[in-house]
Order: structure tokens, then C-alpha cells, then sequence
């Protein structure tokens, strides 16, 4: 466990780079000025939903819903074949074993958000009791939140611990960190969070719930990989990258994948180290597919919701 007396260099996390805030926005929006050919685009849209991590997380949910979105993303070559399945499925930990079965055999993961998901806002001993739950009921990964309100206390140490401890409580489960940079109102802020979590043991770095606006944007995740390239740079760690929210088009997804490219290099390129957080994405690149094959769009409701 990478406690903070264990890691040989731990940087004073209020020391964190500054950021430029004019410098990103703007070098963020160039690259949504790249041309991409059409056969570059149809290799990258298949990428893009292999990255995906489709998702429900609602009060609502029930087990048969759980059971129809990992059918859908056992079977995207319903609507096209040959196409790849998406990276993972994403419930609540009460419906992990339910999405377990559903995907026995297929590869795709299973991901719970853990932690008093969305707030986080829980005694620390909850929050472990409810990632271990998760992962003893058969979650692969874990998407936990931090403690904003500590966070914005400056309370640093009481973040990074508790960022180790429940990476401790993952076992071999992979961790995701979950930033919730909406909340965090600076470039700088998200900067600091992206190292203490990197620090702390994160396998991912995670935008946001998808509960708070502004979510995921391409100056927010900007900062977040270039945190990710330092990081690297330094320990030789690689970390990986989740966007979420807020990305619904099969165009910005590509930005984001030009982006990657850019700033870490083709070793991101994976579902390994980058996912989208983003279930209504699936259904626009598979319309986007669909077009270039056939070169007729289907109409929306061709695509199941869930």
C-alpha cells in the first residue's frame, strides 16, 4: 500500500505546478482543428468504443436493467458485425453480481463506483467496507470519489490516505479516481488532486460522477495528462485516463483520442489506460459506423437506450 512514509519521493502537493489557464484552453481547442481522414476515422471510432465504459448509475436501476446493458454491450455487432464490445459495464455495487453473470465469458469488465458515490461523503470505514463489498462480489475495478471537502480544506494528507487505503481494499481490483473536477473550480486545484491521487496508487485518473456540471471538457482532461506524462516521467508509472460526462459525440471523442495521442503517445491508446465514461456515446459512433458502411444513418431509436 502506498502509504506516504513507503514512497521514496512525495512532493509537497501545494507545491503543484501552476497552470496556464489561457495557455490549455487554447492548445485545447486546437485539437479540434485535426483533419481525420475517413479511414483513420473508422479505425478510431471502433477505438472509441472499445474505450467505453457504458454505465447506469441510478436509484432506480433493477437487475433486469443491469442485465439488458451488459447485453448490449456483449453484442454492438447487433448493429454492425465485427465490431469490438466496449471495455466495461458500470453499476452500483448492489448490482455487481448480477452484472457478473451477465458478462461471464465475454472479456468486458466490471466496474462499481464505491466510496458514498456521488458525495463521498462517508466515514472512512464505510467507504471500505462498500469498496471491498464491491470487490468481493466480483468487481474488476473500482471507481471511487474523493473527499472534495477535505480537498478543499487543504487537508491533502487525509486525501491521499484514504486514496491509499482504498486502493488496499481493491485487492487486485483496478482503481479509478474520481476527481469530480466540476467541484474543484481551478485548473491548478485539478492539477494538485491529479497528483495526490497518482501518488496515492490511482490506476485511473477520472474526470467526474457525471452528477455535477461542468463534467468532462478537453481543457479539464488536458491538464489531467499532462499530470499523467509528468507522473510518468518521474516514476516510470503509467496511469490511466477516464473522461466522463458531458462527451455524447462521436467527433469530440475523436478530439479526445488526437489529444491522447499528442501528449502521452500510442502506448494510451488502449482500453488499458484510457476510457470513456460516457453511455450515450455508444450509440452515436455506432450510428457513425453504421453511415460509413451502408452510407444511410439509421434513426435513433434503432439503438436500444440501455
Amino acid at each position: 500500500m502506498p502509504l506516504r512514509k513507503e514512497i521514496q519521493y512525495l512532493p509537497d502537493f501545494r507545491l503543484s505546478p501552476r497552470i496556464d489557464q489561457v495557455g490549455v484552453e487554447e492548445r485545447a481547442a486546437r485539437f479540434t482543428k485535426r483533419s481525420i481522414k475517413n479511414e483513420s476515422k473508422k479505425d478510431g471510432l471502433r477505438l472509441v468504443l472499445n474505450m467505453i465504459d457504458l454505465t447506469t448509475l441510478e436509484g432506480k436501476d433493477t437487475e433486469g436493467k443491469v442485465r439488458q446493458l451488459c447485453y448490449k454491450a456483449r453484442h454492438p455487432h447487433d448493429a454492425l458485425p465485427g465490431l469490438p464490445a466496449v471495455a466495461a459495464v458500470c453499476v452500483y455495487p448492489s448490482m455487481v453480481k448480477t452484472a457478473k453473470k451477465a458478462l461471464e465469458g465475454s472479456g468486458i469488465k466490471v466496474a462499481s463506483v464505491a466510496t458514498a458515490f456521488p458525495s463521498g461523503q462517508a466515514p472512512r470505514d464505510i467507504k471500505l467496507r462498500d469498496t471491498r463489498y464491491a470487490v468481493a462480489n466480483g468487481a474488476d475495478e473500482v471507481d471511487m470519489v474523493i473527499s472534495r471537502g477535505k480537498f478543499h480544506e487543504g487537508e491533502y494528507n487525509f486525501v491521499f490516505d484514504e486514496i491509499a487505503a482504498i486502493k488496499e481494499a481493491c485487492g487486485q481490483a483496478r482503481l479509478k479516481v474520481i476527481l469530480e473536477t466540476g467541484e474543484l473550480g481551478t485548473y491548478d486545484k485539478i492539477r494538485r488532486a491529479s497528483d495526490i491521487a497518482m501518488y496515492a496508487g490511482a490506476d485511473f485518473i477520472k474526470t467526474s460522477t457525471g452528477k455535477i456540471q461542468p463534467a468532462a471538457t478537453l481543457p479539464v482532461t488536458l491538464v489531467m495528462l499532462e499530470a499523467i506524462r509528468d507522473f510518468y516521467n518521474k516514476t516510470g508509472k503509467m496511469t490511466g485516463m477516464k473522461p466522463a460526462g458531458g462527451i455524447s459525440k462521436s467527433k469530440l471523442a475523436l478530439h479526445y483520442l488526437v489529444m491522447v495521442k499528442e501528449v502521452l503517445g500510442d502506448d494510451w491508446l488502449t482500453n488499458e489506460w484510457f476510457r470513456f465514461g460516457a453511455s450515450s456515446l455508444a450509440n452515436d459512433v455506432l450510428m457513425q459506423l453504421v453511415k460509413m458502411e451502408t452510407g444511410q444513418y439509421q434513426a435513433g431509436n434503432y439503438f436500444s437506450a440501455d
